[in-house]
C-alpha cells in the first residue's frame, strides 16, 4: 500500500526550525565565550598597581606642598576656640570669630533645640527631658559659673565633651558650634534681663497671653510634668544621675569664679 505525503512541505519546515534553533544556540555560546565585561577596560581599582603610571602604583600622592580647601585653616581659633600663647598654653576667649547678626542666633537657636535642648533644656537651665528620666544632670548656663565662662569655651566643648557629655563634632560644622555658643549666651542675657531692659515701646506680654494669641492652651507656658509612665526602679541620685549611677569623666572640677564678672558677647 502506497503512503502519500498531503504536505510535502511539512518535513522541510521542521528540519529549517532545526537547523535555525541549533544556529542560536551556537551563537549564544559564542557570545558568552568572548565577553570581555568591565574587567578589561582600563581603569583603576583601590590598593593596586598600574601599568599607566612610571612609579606602577595606582594611587596618587598629593601634590607637594598643598592641602584641599577643606584642610586650609588659617583661622585657628575658628575652628579650635582657643588661642595659644609664646608658652604653649591654651586660652579660651570671650571672642566671636565672625559678626553675629539675628540669622546666626536663629540657626543656633534651631541646631541648640536639635541637640542641646534634650539635656540642657530650651531654656538652658540643665532640665531637659531626658535629664529628668533619669539622664545624668547637665549643666545649667544660668549659674554663675557658666555665666563666668567665655563664649569659647562652648565652642570647645561642643567640639571636645566634657564629662558625660560627648563631643558633637560629627554632627554640628563649626559655624553651628559658633553659632549654638552666640545663641548660649543670648539665652543667658535674656533670663537675667528685667522690664528696664525692653526699649522704649515695646510692650512686654506674658507667656499666657501669648499662647492664647498662638491658639495654644494656658498650660502650655507652664512647667511640663513628668508623665506617670516614667518609673524609675530605685531612688534617684540627683548628683550622679540615673541609671548609670557612675561619676562623670572627669569628676566634678573645681571651677574658680571670678567675683561679678558680666557675660558679654564681644564680636569682631
Amino acid at each position: 500500500m502506497e503512503v502519500v505525503c498531503l504536505n510535502p512541505c511539512r518535513g522541510l519546515g521542521n528540519m529549517r526550525w532545526r537547523t535555525l534553533a541549533a544556529t542560536y544556540m551556537a551563537a549564544l555560546f559564542l557570545v558568552a565565550g568572548c565577553r570581555q565585561d568591565m574587567q578589561d577596560q582600563p581603569k583603576l581599582i583601590s590598593q593596586r598597581g598600574s601599568e599607566f603610571f612610571a612609579d606602577r602604583s595606582g594611587a596618587r600622592q598629593q601634590v607637594a606642598n598643598t592641602v584641599s580647601r577643606e584642610q586650609l585653616r588659617e583661622d585657628s581659633y575658628f575652628y579650635t576656640g582657643v588661642i595659644q600663647d609664646a608658652n604653649g598654653t591654651l586660652h579660651e576667649q570671650d571672642l566671636m570669630p565672625f559678626p553675629v547678626t539675628v540669622n546666626i542666633l536663629k540657626r543656633g537657636q534651631e541646631r541648640f533645640n536639635i541637640y542641646c535642648s534634650p539635656c540642657h533644656s530650651r531654656v538652658g537651665n540643665g532640665l531637659g527631658e531626658i535629664v529628668q528620666r533619669g539622664y545624668k544632670p547637665a549643666a545649667n548656663f544660668h549659674d554663675q559659673a557658666r555665666l563666668a565662662q567665655p563664649i569659647s569655651h562652648y565652642f570647645y566643648v561642643m567640639t571636645h565633651g566634657t564629662g558625660a557629655m560627648p563631643d558633637y563634632s560629627a554632627q554640628l560644622t563649626p559655624v553651628d558650634r559658633w553659632a549654638i555658643a552666640a545663641y548660649i549666651r543670648a539665652l543667658q542675657r535674656s533670663e537675667a534681663t528685667t522690664t528696664n531692659d525692653v526699649p522704649a515701646g515695646v510692650a512686654v506680654k506674658n507667656l499666657k497671653l501669648l499662647a492664647q494669641e498662638k491658639h495654644l492652651p494656658e498650660t502650655f507656658a507652664e512647667p511640663w510634668p513628668i508623665p506617670a509612665t516614667a518609673i524609675y526602679p530605685t531612688a534617684r541620685d540627683e548628683s550622679q544621675g540615673y541609671p548609670a549611677l557612675a561619676p562623670a569623666h572627669p569628676a566634678t572640677p573645681a571651677i574658680k569664679i571670678p567675683v561679678n564678672k558680666p557675660a558679654s558677647v564681644t564680636t569682631k
